[in-house]
Protein backbone atom coordinates (compact mmCIF):
# COMPACT_ATOMS: atom_id res chain seq x y z
CA UNK A 1 0.00 0.00 0.00
CA UNK A 2 2.83 2.50 0.60
CA UNK A 3 4.62 1.51 -2.39
CA UNK A 4 1.49 2.38 -4.05
CA UNK A 5 0.73 6.04 -2.44
CA UNK A 6 4.26 6.25 -3.30
CA UNK A 7 3.68 5.74 -6.83
CA UNK A 8 0.65 7.57 -6.75
CA UNK A 9 2.21 10.85 -5.67
CA UNK A 10 5.16 10.26 -8.55
CA UNK A 11 2.21 9.77 -11.16
CA UNK A 12 0.54 13.45 -10.09
CA UNK A 13 3.70 15.22 -9.49
CA UNK A 14 4.71 14.55 -13.19
CA UNK A 15 1.38 15.17 -14.38
CA UNK A 16 1.45 18.51 -12.72
CA UNK A 17 4.71 19.13 -14.39
CA UNK A 18 4.01 17.98 -18.02
CA UNK A 19 0.40 19.62 -18.23
CA UNK A 20 0.11 22.09 -20.68
CA UNK A 21 -0.35 25.62 -19.93
CA UNK A 22 -3.54 26.49 -20.97
CA UNK A 23 -3.34 27.70 -24.93
CA UNK A 24 -4.28 31.46 -26.19
CA UNK A 25 -7.37 29.67 -27.69
CA UNK A 26 -8.41 27.62 -24.25
CA UNK A 27 -8.14 31.18 -22.21
CA UNK A 28 -10.76 32.69 -24.63
CA UNK A 29 -13.36 30.60 -24.10
CA UNK A 30 -12.90 30.46 -20.41
CA UNK A 31 -13.50 34.00 -20.27
CA UNK A 32 -15.47 34.66 -22.89
CA UNK A 33 -18.89 36.49 -20.69
CA UNK A 34 -19.08 36.84 -17.27
CA UNK A 35 -17.00 34.75 -15.31
CA UNK A 36 -20.13 33.68 -12.67
CA UNK A 37 -22.39 32.43 -15.59
CA UNK A 38 -22.55 29.21 -17.34
CA UNK A 39 -20.54 28.05 -20.52
CA UNK A 40 -22.37 27.23 -23.64
CA UNK A 41 -22.44 23.18 -23.37
CA UNK A 42 -21.28 21.67 -27.00
CA UNK A 43 -23.27 19.45 -28.72
CA UNK A 44 -22.93 16.65 -31.31
CA UNK A 45 -25.08 18.07 -33.61
CA UNK A 46 -22.24 20.74 -34.76
CA UNK A 47 -19.40 19.06 -36.63
CA UNK A 48 -16.70 21.45 -34.88
CA UNK A 49 -18.15 21.05 -31.18
CA UNK A 50 -18.92 17.53 -32.09
CA UNK A 51 -14.89 17.10 -33.46
CA UNK A 52 -14.19 18.57 -30.02
CA UNK A 53 -16.11 16.28 -27.84
CA UNK A 54 -14.52 13.35 -29.58
CA UNK A 55 -11.06 14.39 -28.56
CA UNK A 56 -8.61 13.10 -25.63
CA UNK A 57 -8.17 15.47 -22.99
CA UNK A 58 -4.63 16.79 -21.29
CA UNK A 59 -3.96 16.96 -17.51
CA UNK A 60 -4.67 20.62 -16.64
CA UNK A 61 -2.69 22.62 -13.33
CA UNK A 62 -4.63 22.79 -10.88
CA UNK A 63 -2.82 26.34 -9.33
CA UNK A 64 -3.44 27.87 -12.37
CA UNK A 65 -5.65 30.88 -11.90
CA UNK A 66 -7.41 29.96 -15.11
CA UNK A 67 -8.55 26.38 -13.83
CA UNK A 68 -10.67 27.91 -10.94
CA UNK A 69 -12.69 29.88 -13.72
CA UNK A 70 -12.87 27.05 -15.62
CA UNK A 71 -13.89 24.86 -12.33
CA UNK A 72 -16.49 27.68 -11.60
CA UNK A 73 -18.09 27.84 -14.67
CA UNK A 74 -18.48 24.65 -15.36
CA UNK A 75 -20.47 24.32 -12.42
CA UNK A 76 -22.97 26.91 -13.56
CA UNK A 77 -23.60 25.02 -17.07
CA UNK A 78 -24.02 22.09 -14.95
CA UNK A 79 -26.54 23.96 -12.99
CA UNK A 80 -28.18 25.29 -16.57
CA UNK A 81 -29.23 22.23 -17.44
CA UNK A 82 -32.57 20.33 -16.15
CA UNK A 83 -31.43 17.46 -14.11
CA UNK A 84 -28.20 16.98 -15.05
CA UNK A 85 -25.47 15.06 -12.89
CA UNK A 86 -22.47 15.53 -14.04
CA UNK A 87 -20.51 17.31 -16.71
CA UNK A 88 -16.75 16.93 -18.36
CA UNK A 89 -14.36 19.91 -19.61
CA UNK A 90 -14.89 18.96 -23.06
CA UNK A 91 -18.57 19.56 -23.13
CA UNK A 92 -17.94 23.15 -22.33
CA UNK A 93 -14.98 22.88 -25.50
CA UNK A 94 -12.22 22.69 -23.18
CA UNK A 95 -10.51 19.16 -23.83
CA UNK A 96 -8.74 19.23 -20.10
CA UNK A 97 -9.18 16.76 -17.14
CA UNK A 98 -11.95 18.40 -14.97
CA UNK A 99 -15.35 17.39 -14.64
CA UNK A 100 -17.96 18.11 -11.71
CA UNK A 101 -19.99 14.90 -10.70
CA UNK A 102 -23.40 14.94 -7.63
CA UNK A 103 -22.30 13.15 -5.35
CA UNK A 104 -25.57 10.82 -4.58
CA UNK A 105 -23.63 9.24 -2.29
CA UNK A 106 -23.18 11.94 0.40
CA UNK A 107 -25.40 13.52 2.65
CA UNK A 108 -27.23 16.53 0.58
CA UNK A 109 -26.27 15.44 -2.77
CA UNK A 110 -23.61 17.83 -2.85
CA UNK A 111 -21.92 18.47 -6.45
CA UNK A 112 -18.08 18.34 -6.29
CA UNK A 113 -15.48 19.09 -8.77
CA UNK A 114 -12.07 16.96 -9.90
CA UNK A 115 -9.36 17.54 -11.55
CA UNK A 116 -6.95 15.36 -13.05
CA UNK A 117 -9.29 12.89 -12.03
CA UNK A 118 -8.09 8.84 -12.26
CA UNK A 119 -9.88 5.89 -12.10
CA UNK A 120 -7.29 2.99 -10.81
CA UNK A 121 -9.21 0.41 -9.95
CA UNK A 122 -12.66 -0.90 -11.24
CA UNK A 123 -15.20 -3.66 -9.96
CA UNK A 124 -15.79 -6.89 -12.06
CA UNK A 125 -19.58 -6.50 -10.27
CA UNK A 126 -21.49 -3.99 -13.15
CA UNK A 127 -24.87 -2.34 -12.96
CA UNK A 128 -26.95 -1.77 -16.09
CA UNK A 129 -29.07 1.49 -15.95
CA UNK A 130 -29.94 3.48 -18.66
CA UNK A 131 -27.97 6.88 -19.32
CA UNK A 132 -28.30 9.85 -21.22
CA UNK A 133 -25.83 12.57 -22.27
CA UNK A 134 -25.91 16.50 -22.20
CA UNK A 135 -24.05 16.85 -25.43
CA UNK A 136 -26.26 13.96 -27.57
CA UNK A 137 -29.90 15.53 -28.14
CA UNK A 138 -32.77 12.18 -27.68
CA UNK A 139 -29.99 9.82 -26.91
CA UNK A 140 -30.75 7.34 -24.14
CA UNK A 141 -29.90 3.66 -23.97
CA UNK A 142 -28.86 0.86 -21.38
CA UNK A 143 -25.19 0.58 -20.44
CA UNK A 144 -23.28 -1.89 -18.15
CA UNK A 145 -21.06 -0.04 -15.24
CA UNK A 146 -19.02 -1.40 -12.60
CA UNK A 147 -20.28 -0.90 -9.44
CA UNK A 148 -17.73 0.65 -7.03
CA UNK A 149 -14.28 2.64 -8.35
CA UNK A 150 -11.78 3.94 -6.57
CA UNK A 151 -10.81 7.23 -7.94
CA UNK A 152 -7.94 9.37 -7.44
CA UNK A 153 -7.45 12.85 -8.22
CA UNK A 154 -6.89 16.08 -7.06
CA UNK A 155 -8.16 19.55 -6.16
CA UNK A 156 -7.41 23.19 -6.88
CA UNK A 157 -4.73 23.68 -4.22
CA UNK A 158 -3.08 20.67 -6.19
CA UNK A 159 -4.11 18.54 -3.00
CA UNK A 160 -4.12 14.94 -4.01
CA UNK A 161 -7.09 12.32 -2.94
CA UNK A 162 -7.89 8.94 -3.37
CA UNK A 163 -11.47 7.33 -2.51
CA UNK A 164 -13.52 4.40 -3.15
CA UNK A 165 -16.99 5.24 -4.71
CA UNK A 166 -19.62 2.99 -5.48
CA UNK A 167 -23.19 2.52 -7.01
CA UNK A 168 -24.86 5.46 -8.86
CA UNK A 169 -22.02 7.84 -8.27
CA UNK A 170 -19.91 5.66 -9.23
CA UNK A 171 -21.89 5.49 -12.05
CA UNK A 172 -21.86 8.60 -13.03
CA UNK A 173 -17.67 9.43 -12.52
CA UNK A 174 -17.62 6.46 -15.07
CA UNK A 175 -19.57 8.34 -17.51
CA UNK A 176 -17.81 11.48 -16.86
CA UNK A 177 -14.38 10.11 -16.92
CA UNK A 178 -14.90 8.91 -20.60
CA UNK A 179 -15.64 12.11 -21.64
CA UNK A 180 -11.84 12.90 -21.19
CA UNK A 181 -10.91 9.65 -23.26
CA UNK A 182 -13.18 10.98 -26.47
CA UNK A 183 -15.89 8.63 -25.50
CA UNK A 184 -19.28 9.04 -26.42
CA UNK A 185 -22.17 7.07 -25.00
CA UNK A 186 -23.49 6.83 -28.24
CA UNK A 187 -20.07 5.41 -29.70
CA UNK A 188 -19.55 2.89 -26.98
CA UNK A 189 -23.62 1.82 -27.10
CA UNK A 190 -21.93 0.14 -30.90
CA UNK A 191 -18.81 -1.16 -29.46
CA UNK A 192 -20.97 -3.39 -26.81
CA UNK A 193 -22.69 -5.02 -29.29
CA UNK A 194 -19.76 -7.09 -30.01
CA UNK A 195 -19.19 -7.69 -26.62
CA UNK A 196 -20.74 -10.04 -23.69
CA UNK A 197 -21.86 -8.71 -20.29
CA UNK A 198 -23.78 -11.13 -17.85
CA UNK A 199 -26.00 -9.05 -15.83
CA UNK A 200 -25.30 -9.24 -11.88
CA UNK A 201 -27.30 -6.53 -10.11
CA UNK A 202 -30.48 -4.22 -10.53
CA UNK A 203 -29.77 -0.53 -11.14
CA UNK A 204 -31.43 1.60 -9.24
CA UNK A 205 -32.07 5.66 -9.30
CA UNK A 206 -32.78 5.25 -13.04
CA UNK A 207 -35.39 7.67 -13.40
CA UNK A 208 -32.03 10.51 -12.49
CA UNK A 209 -29.22 9.21 -14.31
CA UNK A 210 -29.29 12.25 -17.13
CA UNK A 211 -25.63 13.59 -17.72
Amino acid sequence: MKMKKISFLLVLLMGIVNAQKLTPAEISIISQGEISTALPIYQTTDGHQHKTLLSLSSEIDPTDPQTAVLVKRMKESLLSTDGGVGIAAPQVGINRKVIWVQRFDKQGEPLEYFINPVIVWKSDIQNLGPEGDLSIPDFRDQFYRSKVIQLEYVDLKGQKYSEIVEGFTAVIFQHEIDHLFGILISDKKEREKNEAYKKVDAYQKSDLMRR
